[in-house]
Formats: C-alpha cells, sequence, structure tokens
C-alpha cells in the first residue's frame, strides 16, 4: 500500500469536523464514512496532503490553507480520473457518469467533481489523447478521431485536419 512506503500510519476514527486528516506520519479517515470506495478516496486526498502540504491547514478561511486543500484536491482527481481512464471507460461503452464512475472504481461524487475541475481548466476546448479528444464542458464526451492527418488549431482555436496539399502551399 502506498501509505505504507511512505512511512504512514492510517487509521479510522470517530472525526467530527473532516472525513480525512493528517498530522505527521498519521492519517485518520471518518469511520462513520458509508463505503470503502468513498474512504480509498480520502485517503488518496490525504496522501496528496502528505505530499503538497504544509503545517497546519484546518483553517480554511486562511488564503493560503485553501490554496494548498485545493491543490492537494486537485491532484487527487489528476491521479485517479486520468485522460487515459477515461477513454478506457469510453472503450469499454460507459455512457453515464454512473458507468464511468463504476469503471474508474470512484464514486460519482467524486468523478463529478473531477469532471468539474477539468472543465474549469480546458473550458469547451478538448484535452487531446492521441487518437481521442475529451470535452470537459458542456458535459463530458469523448470523441476517437479517423487515422490520417493529426488535427491542429487554427488561430481561432478551432481544430482542423491539414492535408498534405494544404501544408505544401
Amino acid at each position: 500500500m502506498e501509505a505504507d512506503n511512505a512511512g504512514l500510519i492510517v487509521k479510522e476514527k470517530p472525526l467530527q469536523m473532516n472525513d480525512g486528516r493528517i498530522k505527521g506520519k498519521r492519517i485518520a479517515i471518518r469511520r462513520d464514512i458509508r463505503t470503502t470506495r468513498q474512504k480509498g478516496e480520502v485517503l488518496l486526498e490525504e496522501l496528496e496532503h502528505a505530499y503538497s502540504t504544509c503545517g497546519n491547514i484546518l483553517d480554511q478561511s486562511v488564503p493560503l490553507n485553501h490554496m494548498q486543500e485545493l491543490r492537494a484536491r486537485r491532484r487527487a482527481y489528476k491521479r485517479q480520473v486520468t485522460l487515459p481512464a477515461i477513454i478506457e471507460a469510453y472503450e469499454a461503452g460507459c455512457t453515464t457518469l454512473y458507468e464511468v464512475s463504476e469503471q474508474l472504481d470512484i464514486s460519482e461524487q467524486f468523478l463529478t467533481r473531477a469532471l468539474a475541475y477539468y472543465a474549469g481548466k480546458y473550458g469547451p476546448a478538448p484535452a487531446r489523447w492521441g487518437q481521442y479528444l475529451v470535452f470537459f464542458a458542456p458535459a463530458l464526451r469523448v470523441m476517437k478521431l479517423p487515422e490520417g492527418p493529426a488535427p491542429v488549431k487554427t488561430k481561432n482555436g478551432l481544430l482542423c485536419a491539414v492535408t498534405h496539399k494544404a501544408a505544401r502551399r
């Protein structure tokens, strides 16, 4: 387990205010979280805090603390909801957020928050991975490009295919 390899001790505790908390080399996960899947998501975020957070950030009204919280959360999203994983779900025939979350072994809530992060990052422009375009706004869409010349961005930001004739002009 990653936490063991990092020298961290993970225990379930009766936390009142947060789903998870890290202090030193100890991670506490709220005992009454309903599913193992959700506990795994909390653990992933706490691991990211272990790697990227400095000091006590419990007071989220302090801008630097809030920034560190968001950074750990974004890093957790990037680790669990990757472009290859989304494409794999598409290729497996997943058509709903529920199906995608099942394929990725995460909760729908975690997937929805991750997709909202990516929509904010990419906006209406797609992310490209090999022969695939992944759109996050206004909704998750995956499009497989036909074999052939790679699309390029034009000055107005649109994608178009450049043929060899057009490239020679």
